[in-house]
């Protein structure tokens, strides 16, 4: 899969359909569907739902690092290396805000985790969030992966949205639903 002009090419994708928690189910949106691409070190990440019209969507900001993202409508990526307790947790939000941590282990030792180069985080008609998300300040090798959304809907209702789910509360550090393996991007 070599283009001899312009390099490897990317990943043609893989879309993964995000469940619901069964405790805190949604009002009127139907289901959050998450496109993943891989580009070399780069990441790029669709998140659509169907029924749109009822999320409620935070207003535009300037893109920048911001905690507490989760609070409201929020698209969410947690990464870690095989066999490591270590993890990483990027939130995007579609204000086009973001923030990136990187955990000890299950919600311990959390911290901002530096980045070389921000993401890109996008809203457009057609999908509720757009991301370019560097990888390259992340350890080589395969990656568990989840990925995971809040969305909050214009009645108040939030739902959280998983590849998969433990039992008990909505908690998207369980590594129980990091089921997903993010592969290491193919040789040139």
């Amino acid at each position: 899969m070599m283009d001899t002009a312009t390099g490897p090419r990317p990943s043609p994708g893989k879309e993964y359909g995000l469940v619901a928690h069964p405790d805190r189910p949604p009002s009127a949106v139907r289901s959050v569907i998450v496109k993943v691409r891989r580009d070399g070190d780069e990441l790029l990440l669709t998140f659509t739902v169907e029924g749109p019209e009822h999320v409620a969507l935070p207003d535009r900001a300037a893109p920048s690092r911001t905690d507490g993202l989760w609070k409201t409508t929020c698209c969410e990526l947690f990464l870690a290396p095989v066999g490591s307790d270590a993890y990483f947790e990027f939130n995007y939000s579609p204000s086009t805000q973001w923030a990136a941590y990187r955990f000890d282990s299950y919600r311990a030792g959390g911290c901002d985790l530096p980045l070389s180069l921000a993401p890109v985080v996008d809203r457009e008609a057609a999908c509720l969030t757009e991301v370019r998300q560097s990888l390259s300040d992340l350890p080589p090798g395969p990656l568990q992966m989840s990925l995971t959304a809040v969305i909050e809907e214009t009645d108040g209702t939030k739902s959280y949205w998983a590849l998969a789910h433990a039992p008990g509360p909505p908690d998207f550090h369980n590594r129980a639903s990091f089921i997903a393996t993010l592969p290491v991007p193919p040789h040139p």
